[in-house]
């Protein structure tokens, strides 16, 4: 059941019907509750047992760290906690792709681990890192322990349990302590938010997907032009695809009166790789520097160790994308542009700042290609087809077929002109569905997504992590 289908518009409504006419609160949270747990088993219903059984592990855990005043008992359960959820992930994720990496070498002394056969649960990924963020947040005293029945409900919301964004239980759980109302500000904002996500992710990434795919397929078939136009093209895919579930998944729970927080703001228009961090998954981003990169000692232990602290987190933030050496390389090319530039930052920036528009012009040109250069490594299904990807693109007037997609371009005017009008605005654009103008926007743009959604939806790209 996603997003764009009618199957989940219907099953929101009666879940929006439900909580209106329902009086009690605890009913309501039981309510989305049991719907969170529905719309995960569309998926596959196989592994609740395992969100189920990960959510009992981690709350009683946090228990027990609460209730205990002795540090070494705190410092036990908390490392149960950490152990039983990467043990989860690593092996669901990342069994077959370290046992195929060992191979290569154990292979010439006739050696080696048997492959299985393993299904990766949809949203493992974004459960794991939501449930491990609870019982740190609990060790460290930054939160109180809540009810099983709350912070299974954190674990699960259905708008966000597929792919995000990673929500903060500080910033979630006292929203379940209020009542849930139904309000039509609320409804009427949440629409309009939602149906933004839909035009990304149906008017623009299904249909630059059509240029992109075959180009990533096959790139010795085209010429330098064409591939720069696909890796730009992926750009525009994955940021819409990925910006416009969030957007969907904000606009459902703003529906019901619950906050979650925006996963992007405009990354394309960032003048250097830290600023790109602060603005892209921005959910991902936050929860690697609080729980990882501070764990690690941050900046408190002299520059050179920060430099590779940013390095490591990358690499691993990498790695939780995907079980593959492509993604490991995309982590550890952006770890290495966020420790270059705060060293940029630190030996020259602090010293003398540079504030010129060419500069920022030129700062902003650096930065968009090289995110672009390492989307390569991301999209690609091996190094071979990376490497033909970046030999193409660096070897201009290299043979090959010249395709113009003219949705290419319409597409990518509509993300540039969305992150320039996005400049002068704190929220979601929103029009008032009470004038004649409003409902004539909103049917403009409904019609819109009829007339351009493609035949065959591409998924989404971050269900695969």
């Amino acid at each position: 059941m996603i997003f764009t289908s009618v199957q989940y518009l219907g099953f929101f409504a009666i879940i929006l019907f439900l909580l209106r006419v329902i009086p009690v609160n605890k009913y309501k949270k039981m309510l989305l509750l049991g719907a969170s747990y529905l719309f995960y088993s569309f998926w596959d219903y196989r592994f609740v047992a395992l969100i189920v059984a990960m959510t009992l592990i981690n709350h009683a855990a946090s228990a027990m760290i609460s209730r205990s005043d002795d540090n070494r008992v705190r410092k036990l359960w908390l490392a149960i906690s950490v152990i039983a959820n990467l043990s989860v992930l690593g092996f669901f994720k990342y069994y077959n792709f370290f046992v195929e990496s060992a191979n290569v070498f154990l292979d010439q002394w006739g050696l080696g681990f048997p492959l299985l056969d393993i299904i990766l649960p949809v949203g493992i990924s974004f459960v794991t890192f939501e449930v491990m963020s609870y019982t740190i947040d609990i060790y460290r005293k930054e939160i109180k322990s809540h009810s099983f029945w709350d912070f299974s409900l954190l674990v699960v919301f259905f708008p966000h349990l597929v792919a995000g964004p990673i929500l903060k239980p500080r910033l979630f759980l006292p929203q379940l302590e209020k009542d849930i109302v139904i309000r039509r500000d609320n409804v009427v904002s949440g629409m309009q938010i939602f149906i933004f996500g839909v035009v990304k992710k149906v008017v623009i990434a299904d249909n630059i997907a059509h240029f992109v795919d075959p180009v990533f397929a096959d790139p010795g078939m085209y010429d330098s032009l064409t591939v720069w136009c696909a890796v730009l093209g992926y750009a525009v895919q994955i940021y819409c695809d990925f910006s416009g579930y969030s957007d969907m998944a904000i606009g459902s729970a703003r529906c019901m009166g619950l906050t979650i927080p925006r996963n992007f703001n405009m990354p394309y228009l960032s003048l250097n790789v830290t600023e790109f961090w602060r603005r892209w998954h921005i959910s991902l981003s936050t929860w690697l520097r609080e729980y990882l990169y501070f764990s690690l000692g941050g900046n408190r232990k002299g520059k050179l160790r920060q430099y590779i602290n940013l390095t490591i987190v990358m690499l691993l933030g990498g790695l939780w994308h995907g079980a593959s050496w492509n993604f490991v390389v995309w982590g550890l090319l952006h770890g290495i542009g966020l420790a270059v530039h705060k060293a940029y930052f630190d030996f020259v920036l602090k010293k003398k700042a540079v504030v010129s528009r060419v500069y920022r012009f030129c700062s902003w040109v650096v930065t968009f290609v090289f995110v672009c250069v390492t989307w390569v490594f991301f999209r690609s299904p091996s190094f071979a087809t990376s490497g033909e990807i970046l030999a193409k693109m660096f070897s201009f007037g290299s043979p090959g077929v010249f395709w113009f997609y003219p949705l290419w371009g319409v597409c990518l005017a509509l993300v540039i002109a969305a992150h320039f009008a996005g400049m002068k605005l704190s929220d979601y654009p929103q029009v008032d569905v009470r004038s004649f103008r409003g409902l004539f926007i909103i049917f403009f743009v409904l019609l819109g997504i009829l007339f351009f959604m493609p035949v065959n939806s591409s998924p989404f790209i971050y269900f695969q992590f």
